[in-house]
Protein backbone atom coordinates (compact mmCIF):
# COMPACT_ATOMS: atom_id res chain seq x y z
CA UNK A 1 0.00 0.00 0.00
CA UNK A 2 1.17 3.63 -0.16
CA UNK A 3 2.10 5.11 2.72
CA UNK A 4 1.00 8.47 2.89
CA UNK A 5 -0.09 11.21 5.21
CA UNK A 6 -3.63 12.14 5.91
CA UNK A 7 -2.82 15.87 4.80
CA UNK A 8 -2.20 18.16 1.88
CA UNK A 9 1.86 18.79 2.12
CA UNK A 10 2.43 22.80 2.96
CA UNK A 11 4.52 22.97 -0.43
CA UNK A 12 3.14 19.94 -3.40
CA UNK A 13 6.35 18.57 -3.57
CA UNK A 14 6.32 14.87 -4.08
CA UNK A 15 8.54 11.56 -3.89
CA UNK A 16 7.34 8.51 -5.18
CA UNK A 17 9.60 5.74 -4.39
CA UNK A 18 9.05 1.51 -3.90
CA UNK A 19 9.61 -1.48 -5.41
CA UNK A 20 6.79 -2.19 -7.32
CA UNK A 21 7.43 0.38 -10.80
CA UNK A 22 4.01 -0.80 -11.93
CA UNK A 23 2.15 0.32 -9.29
CA UNK A 24 4.28 3.37 -8.08
CA UNK A 25 3.27 4.58 -12.36
CA UNK A 26 -0.54 4.21 -11.68
CA UNK A 27 -0.06 6.58 -8.33
CA UNK A 28 2.01 9.03 -10.54
CA UNK A 29 -0.94 8.88 -12.78
CA UNK A 30 -3.62 9.85 -10.14
CA UNK A 31 -1.04 12.13 -8.77
CA UNK A 32 -1.02 13.88 -11.33
CA UNK A 33 -4.68 13.91 -12.47
CA UNK A 34 -5.64 15.81 -8.86
CA UNK A 35 -2.47 17.99 -9.38
CA UNK A 36 -3.42 19.27 -12.77
CA UNK A 37 -7.41 19.08 -12.20
CA UNK A 38 -7.24 20.58 -8.59
CA UNK A 39 -8.50 17.39 -6.84
CA UNK A 40 -8.20 15.82 -3.67
CA UNK A 41 -3.98 14.32 -3.70
CA UNK A 42 -5.02 11.60 -1.32
CA UNK A 43 -4.84 8.19 -3.12
CA UNK A 44 -8.24 6.81 -3.35
CA UNK A 45 -6.79 3.08 -3.89
CA UNK A 46 -4.51 2.14 -6.70
CA UNK A 47 -6.40 -1.14 -7.25
CA UNK A 48 -9.35 1.41 -7.94
CA UNK A 49 -6.68 3.56 -10.56
CA UNK A 50 -7.89 2.42 -14.45
CA UNK A 51 -3.81 3.06 -16.03
CA UNK A 52 -0.74 4.03 -15.58
CA UNK A 53 -1.21 6.17 -18.56
CA UNK A 54 -0.82 9.82 -17.78
CA UNK A 55 -2.39 11.39 -21.01
CA UNK A 56 -1.62 14.58 -22.23
CA UNK A 57 -2.74 17.62 -19.90
CA UNK A 58 -1.12 20.89 -20.94
CA UNK A 59 0.39 21.87 -17.76
CA UNK A 60 2.34 18.70 -17.19
CA UNK A 61 6.20 18.50 -18.38
CA UNK A 62 8.13 15.67 -17.59
CA UNK A 63 11.90 14.99 -17.16
CA UNK A 64 14.45 12.43 -16.49
CA UNK A 65 17.15 13.11 -14.01
CA UNK A 66 19.30 11.16 -15.97
CA UNK A 67 19.75 13.49 -19.04
CA UNK A 68 18.05 16.69 -18.17
CA UNK A 69 19.69 19.21 -15.79
CA UNK A 70 18.08 20.81 -12.66
CA UNK A 71 17.96 24.17 -14.72
CA UNK A 72 15.56 22.68 -16.91
CA UNK A 73 13.33 21.27 -14.46
CA UNK A 74 13.63 24.99 -12.90
CA UNK A 75 12.37 26.14 -16.06
CA UNK A 76 9.81 23.90 -16.58
CA UNK A 77 8.27 24.64 -13.36
CA UNK A 78 8.39 28.62 -14.15
CA UNK A 79 6.91 28.82 -17.15
CA UNK A 80 3.51 28.95 -18.37
CA UNK A 81 2.59 26.69 -21.18
CA UNK A 82 1.30 28.51 -24.19
CA UNK A 83 -2.39 26.83 -23.67
CA UNK A 84 -2.39 26.76 -20.13
CA UNK A 85 -5.16 29.30 -18.36
CA UNK A 86 -4.29 31.83 -16.01
CA UNK A 87 -4.78 29.57 -13.00
CA UNK A 88 -3.84 26.24 -14.04
CA UNK A 89 -0.88 24.88 -11.95
CA UNK A 90 2.42 23.38 -13.80
CA UNK A 91 3.29 20.42 -12.84
CA UNK A 92 6.82 18.98 -13.40
CA UNK A 93 7.32 15.15 -13.21
CA UNK A 94 10.95 14.17 -12.94
CA UNK A 95 11.85 10.03 -13.07
CA UNK A 96 15.03 8.23 -12.06
CA UNK A 97 15.05 11.04 -9.32
CA UNK A 98 17.64 9.27 -7.84
CA UNK A 99 20.30 10.31 -10.11
CA UNK A 100 19.53 14.36 -9.15
CA UNK A 101 23.50 15.21 -7.35
CA UNK A 102 22.25 17.27 -5.14
CA UNK A 103 18.96 18.41 -3.56
CA UNK A 104 18.89 22.07 -5.24
CA UNK A 105 16.84 21.26 -6.77
CA UNK A 106 13.81 21.56 -4.10
CA UNK A 107 15.02 25.24 -3.04
CA UNK A 108 15.21 26.70 -6.41
CA UNK A 109 12.00 25.46 -7.55
CA UNK A 110 9.18 27.46 -7.78
CA UNK A 111 6.53 27.45 -4.45
CA UNK A 112 3.18 27.54 -6.85
CA UNK A 113 4.32 24.70 -8.94
CA UNK A 114 4.04 21.28 -8.42
CA UNK A 115 7.12 19.25 -8.10
CA UNK A 116 6.92 15.24 -8.53
CA UNK A 117 9.95 12.91 -7.92
CA UNK A 118 10.00 9.68 -8.97
CA UNK A 119 12.70 6.47 -8.04
CA UNK A 120 12.35 2.83 -7.57
CA UNK A 121 14.19 1.49 -4.89
CA UNK A 122 16.48 -1.45 -5.54
CA UNK A 123 16.04 -5.34 -4.10
CA UNK A 124 19.10 -6.64 -2.45
CA UNK A 125 21.87 -7.88 -4.69
CA UNK A 126 24.00 -10.28 -4.69
CA UNK A 127 27.60 -10.43 -3.12
CA UNK A 128 29.48 -9.62 -6.26
CA UNK A 129 27.09 -7.03 -7.56
CA UNK A 130 27.20 -5.42 -3.59
CA UNK A 131 30.61 -4.55 -4.45
CA UNK A 132 30.21 -3.40 -7.52
CA UNK A 133 27.57 -1.06 -6.10
CA UNK A 134 29.64 -0.03 -3.58
CA UNK A 135 32.33 0.88 -5.75
CA UNK A 136 30.59 2.94 -7.89
CA UNK A 137 28.50 4.75 -4.83
CA UNK A 138 31.73 5.60 -3.38
CA UNK A 139 32.24 7.55 -6.98
CA UNK A 140 29.04 9.11 -7.24
CA UNK A 141 27.87 11.30 -4.15
CA UNK A 142 23.74 10.18 -3.02
CA UNK A 143 21.41 12.56 -2.46
CA UNK A 144 18.93 12.23 0.67
CA UNK A 145 15.87 12.58 -1.27
CA UNK A 146 13.60 11.76 1.54
CA UNK A 147 14.80 13.75 4.18
CA UNK A 148 15.44 16.80 1.05
CA UNK A 149 11.83 16.59 0.66
CA UNK A 150 10.44 16.65 3.97
CA UNK A 151 12.80 19.30 4.91
CA UNK A 152 10.94 21.13 1.81
CA UNK A 153 7.54 20.82 3.60
CA UNK A 154 7.01 18.47 1.00
CA UNK A 155 5.22 14.51 0.94
CA UNK A 156 7.23 10.96 0.83
CA UNK A 157 5.09 8.03 0.21
CA UNK A 158 6.37 4.52 -0.12
CA UNK A 159 4.52 1.87 -2.85
CA UNK A 160 5.56 -1.47 -1.87
CA UNK A 161 5.26 -4.53 -3.44
CA UNK A 162 2.25 -6.88 -2.84
CA UNK A 163 2.30 -8.95 0.12
CA UNK A 164 1.47 -12.34 -0.49
CA UNK A 165 -2.10 -11.84 1.40
CA UNK A 166 -2.71 -8.76 -0.95
CA UNK A 167 -2.79 -10.79 -4.07
CA UNK A 168 -6.04 -12.45 -4.78
CA UNK A 169 -7.15 -8.75 -3.91
CA UNK A 170 -5.64 -7.14 -6.03
CA UNK A 171 -6.43 -9.56 -8.99
CA UNK A 172 -9.97 -9.34 -8.15
CA UNK A 173 -10.14 -5.83 -8.17
CA UNK A 174 -8.03 -5.28 -11.46
CA UNK A 175 -10.15 -7.85 -13.14
CA UNK A 176 -13.17 -5.94 -12.15
CA UNK A 177 -11.47 -2.65 -13.51
CA UNK A 178 -11.30 -4.53 -16.50
CA UNK A 179 -14.33 -6.41 -16.82
CA UNK A 180 -12.54 -9.87 -17.11
CA UNK A 181 -14.99 -12.39 -15.34
CA UNK A 182 -12.81 -14.71 -13.22
CA UNK A 183 -13.93 -17.73 -11.52
CA UNK A 184 -12.23 -18.81 -8.32
CA UNK A 185 -10.21 -21.18 -9.18
CA UNK A 186 -8.51 -19.26 -12.14
CA UNK A 187 -8.08 -16.05 -9.44
CA UNK A 188 -6.20 -18.39 -7.21
CA UNK A 189 -4.34 -20.49 -10.80
CA UNK A 190 -3.12 -16.92 -11.72
CA UNK A 191 -1.95 -15.63 -8.19
CA UNK A 192 0.05 -19.05 -7.87
CA UNK A 193 1.62 -18.62 -11.21
CA UNK A 194 2.39 -14.90 -11.27
CA UNK A 195 3.15 -13.86 -7.78
CA UNK A 196 3.43 -10.18 -6.43
CA UNK A 197 4.45 -9.48 -10.29
CA UNK A 198 1.78 -6.23 -10.83
CA UNK A 199 2.50 -5.60 -13.86
CA UNK A 200 2.71 -9.01 -15.46
CA UNK A 201 -0.84 -9.29 -13.55
CA UNK A 202 -1.83 -6.63 -15.52
CA UNK A 203 -0.92 -8.24 -19.00
CA UNK A 204 -2.06 -11.36 -18.14
CA UNK A 205 -5.61 -10.06 -17.06
CA UNK A 206 -5.99 -7.91 -20.45
CA UNK A 207 -4.71 -11.30 -22.30
CA UNK A 208 -7.71 -13.41 -19.93
CA UNK A 209 -9.90 -10.68 -21.13
CA UNK A 210 -9.78 -10.61 -24.92
CA UNK A 211 -9.25 -14.73 -24.79
CA UNK A 212 -12.94 -15.06 -23.06
CA UNK A 213 -14.34 -12.24 -25.20
CA UNK A 214 -16.94 -12.09 -21.92
CA UNK A 215 -17.45 -15.51 -20.54
CA UNK A 216 -16.10 -16.44 -17.71
CA UNK A 217 -12.61 -16.91 -17.37
CA UNK A 218 -11.86 -20.99 -16.11
CA UNK A 219 -8.70 -22.21 -14.57
CA UNK A 220 -7.71 -24.49 -17.62
CA UNK A 221 -7.93 -21.06 -19.27
CA UNK A 222 -5.49 -19.79 -16.98
CA UNK A 223 -3.24 -22.87 -17.21
CA UNK A 224 -3.24 -22.53 -21.41
CA UNK A 225 -2.35 -18.77 -21.44
CA UNK A 226 -0.31 -17.50 -17.93
CA UNK A 227 3.07 -19.08 -18.47
CA UNK A 228 4.01 -20.50 -14.94
CA UNK A 229 0.62 -21.90 -14.55
CA UNK A 230 1.11 -25.40 -15.22
CA UNK A 231 4.59 -25.38 -13.19
CA UNK A 232 2.21 -24.52 -10.37
CA UNK A 233 -0.28 -27.44 -10.63
CA UNK A 234 2.97 -29.57 -11.24
CA UNK A 235 4.60 -27.92 -7.83
CA UNK A 236 1.41 -29.27 -5.91
CA UNK A 237 1.55 -32.61 -8.10
CA UNK A 238 5.38 -33.33 -6.76
CA UNK A 239 4.52 -32.00 -3.41
CA UNK A 240 2.29 -34.58 -2.67
CA UNK A 241 4.57 -37.18 -4.12
CA UNK A 242 7.36 -35.87 -2.07
CA UNK A 243 4.66 -36.46 1.07
CA UNK A 244 3.57 -40.11 -0.84
CA UNK A 245 0.53 -38.92 -0.57
CA UNK A 246 -0.87 -41.12 -3.58
CA UNK A 247 -4.58 -40.08 -3.57
CA UNK A 248 -3.74 -36.05 -4.07
CA UNK A 249 -1.24 -37.26 -6.57
CA UNK A 250 -3.23 -39.12 -8.66
CA UNK A 251 -6.10 -36.65 -8.58
CA UNK A 252 -3.79 -33.60 -9.47
CA UNK A 253 -1.99 -35.94 -12.39
CA UNK A 254 -5.80 -36.83 -13.51
CA UNK A 255 -6.65 -32.87 -13.82
CA UNK A 256 -3.85 -31.97 -15.82
CA UNK A 257 -4.40 -34.99 -18.12
CA UNK A 258 -7.99 -33.95 -18.46
CA UNK A 259 -7.10 -30.37 -19.23
CA UNK A 260 -5.08 -31.64 -21.88
CA UNK A 261 -1.57 -31.40 -20.81
CA UNK A 262 0.63 -33.66 -22.56
CA UNK A 263 2.11 -36.17 -20.86
CA UNK A 264 5.56 -35.39 -21.67
CA UNK A 265 5.20 -31.79 -20.37
CA UNK A 266 4.25 -33.10 -17.52
CA UNK A 267 7.02 -35.43 -17.03
CA UNK A 268 9.54 -33.15 -18.41
CA UNK A 269 8.17 -30.55 -15.45
CA UNK A 270 8.25 -33.21 -13.03
CA UNK A 271 12.22 -33.93 -13.39
CA UNK A 272 12.44 -29.86 -13.13
CA UNK A 273 11.15 -29.96 -10.39
CA UNK A 274 13.06 -32.97 -8.75
CA UNK A 275 16.28 -30.63 -10.11
CA UNK A 276 14.77 -27.85 -7.86
CA UNK A 277 14.54 -30.17 -4.77
CA UNK A 278 18.02 -31.42 -5.33
CA UNK A 279 19.60 -28.06 -5.60
CA UNK A 280 17.13 -26.86 -2.43
CA UNK A 281 18.86 -29.73 -0.42
CA UNK A 282 21.78 -28.55 -0.71
CA UNK A 283 21.42 -24.68 -0.48
CA UNK A 284 22.64 -23.03 2.59
CA UNK A 285 21.98 -19.16 2.17
CA UNK A 286 20.73 -16.47 -0.23
CA UNK A 287 24.22 -16.45 -2.54
CA UNK A 288 23.24 -20.20 -2.82
CA UNK A 289 19.61 -19.55 -3.97
CA UNK A 290 21.02 -16.84 -6.27
CA UNK A 291 23.80 -19.28 -7.90
CA UNK A 292 21.54 -22.88 -7.79
CA UNK A 293 18.93 -20.15 -9.92
CA UNK A 294 20.88 -19.54 -12.36
CA UNK A 295 22.34 -22.78 -12.63
CA UNK A 296 18.96 -24.60 -13.15
CA UNK A 297 17.65 -21.48 -15.35
CA UNK A 298 14.61 -20.76 -12.30
CA UNK A 299 12.78 -18.05 -12.72
CA UNK A 300 13.84 -16.84 -9.25
CA UNK A 301 15.59 -18.18 -6.32
CA UNK A 302 12.01 -17.72 -4.79
CA UNK A 303 11.36 -21.13 -6.58
CA UNK A 304 14.08 -22.79 -4.32
CA UNK A 305 13.56 -21.52 -0.74
CA UNK A 306 9.83 -22.60 -2.08
CA UNK A 307 11.27 -25.88 -1.85
CA UNK A 308 14.07 -25.30 1.22
CA UNK A 309 11.22 -26.57 3.97
CA UNK A 310 10.36 -29.68 2.15
CA UNK A 311 13.93 -30.55 0.67
CA UNK A 312 15.30 -31.13 4.30
CA UNK A 313 12.86 -33.96 4.96
CA UNK A 314 14.12 -35.56 1.49
CA UNK A 315 17.07 -38.23 1.48
CA UNK A 316 19.33 -37.57 -1.18
CA UNK A 317 18.89 -41.09 -2.22
CA UNK A 318 15.10 -40.97 -2.65
CA UNK A 319 15.79 -38.17 -5.21
CA UNK A 320 18.38 -40.06 -7.38
CA UNK A 321 15.45 -43.12 -7.15
CA UNK A 322 13.00 -40.66 -8.38
CA UNK A 323 15.26 -39.83 -11.38
CA UNK A 324 15.21 -42.95 -12.28
CA UNK A 325 11.65 -43.57 -11.95
CA UNK A 326 11.26 -40.53 -14.55
CA UNK A 327 13.81 -41.92 -17.18
CA UNK A 328 11.99 -45.19 -16.89
CA UNK A 329 8.61 -43.54 -17.25
CA UNK A 330 10.22 -41.47 -20.31
CA UNK A 331 11.80 -44.69 -21.94
CA UNK A 332 8.80 -46.20 -21.74
CA UNK A 333 6.59 -43.32 -23.36
CA UNK A 334 8.74 -43.59 -25.92
CA UNK A 335 9.20 -47.17 -27.05
CA UNK A 336 5.39 -47.67 -26.38
CA UNK A 337 5.89 -50.00 -23.27
CA UNK A 338 2.51 -50.33 -22.51
CA UNK A 339 -0.64 -50.81 -24.50
CA UNK A 340 -3.78 -48.29 -24.22
CA UNK A 341 -6.67 -47.64 -26.59
CA UNK A 342 -4.75 -44.37 -28.18
CA UNK A 343 -1.14 -43.24 -27.70
CA UNK A 344 -2.07 -41.11 -24.94
CA UNK A 345 -3.91 -43.59 -23.30
CA UNK A 346 -0.96 -45.74 -23.27
CA UNK A 347 1.34 -42.12 -22.01
CA UNK A 348 -1.11 -41.75 -19.35
CA UNK A 349 -0.87 -45.21 -17.81
CA UNK A 350 3.46 -45.03 -17.74
CA UNK A 351 3.18 -41.57 -16.15
CA UNK A 352 0.36 -42.92 -13.63
CA UNK A 353 2.52 -45.90 -12.81
CA UNK A 354 5.35 -43.64 -12.18
CA UNK A 355 3.46 -40.86 -9.79
CA UNK A 356 2.86 -44.23 -7.59
CA UNK A 357 6.33 -45.42 -7.74
CA UNK A 358 7.29 -42.43 -6.56
CA UNK A 359 4.65 -42.58 -3.92
CA UNK A 360 6.56 -45.28 -2.62
CA UNK A 361 3.43 -48.01 -3.97
CA UNK A 362 4.44 -51.61 -3.68
CA UNK A 363 4.63 -53.11 -7.48
CA UNK A 364 4.62 -49.64 -9.18
CA UNK A 365 8.25 -49.78 -10.70
CA UNK A 366 7.82 -48.45 -13.55
CA UNK A 367 11.78 -49.86 -14.25
CA UNK A 368 10.17 -53.07 -14.65
CA UNK A 369 8.92 -51.88 -17.68
CA UNK A 370 12.12 -50.94 -19.76
CA UNK A 371 13.72 -54.40 -18.82
CA UNK A 372 13.96 -56.81 -21.98
CA UNK A 373 13.42 -55.87 -25.79
CA UNK A 374 10.85 -53.19 -26.45
CA UNK A 375 7.51 -54.61 -28.15
CA UNK A 376 7.36 -54.85 -31.81
CA UNK A 377 4.84 -52.34 -33.77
Amino acid sequence: MAAVSLSAPPRPVYLLLGDDPFRIRLRLAELVAALAGGGSTESAGLVRWPSPDLGAPLGVTRHDARNDSPESMVMSGASQGLFAAVDERCVVIVEHAEALGSDSLLGDFPPDAALVLVTTEKLAASRAKRGAARAKKQQTPSVDLQGAVTRAGGRVERITRLAASDVPGWIAGRAHLRGVQLAPAAAGALAEAVGADSDRIEQELAKLGAFAVGRMVEAADVRVLVAGAIESDVFALTEAVVKHDPKTAIARLNELLTEGQAAQQILALLVWQFRVLLFASAMRNTDDANRMAKAIHASSPASLFRWRARARLVDRKLVTRAYESLYATDLAIKQGRLSGTTPADSDAMALTLCVLDLCGIAGADVRELTVGEPPHK
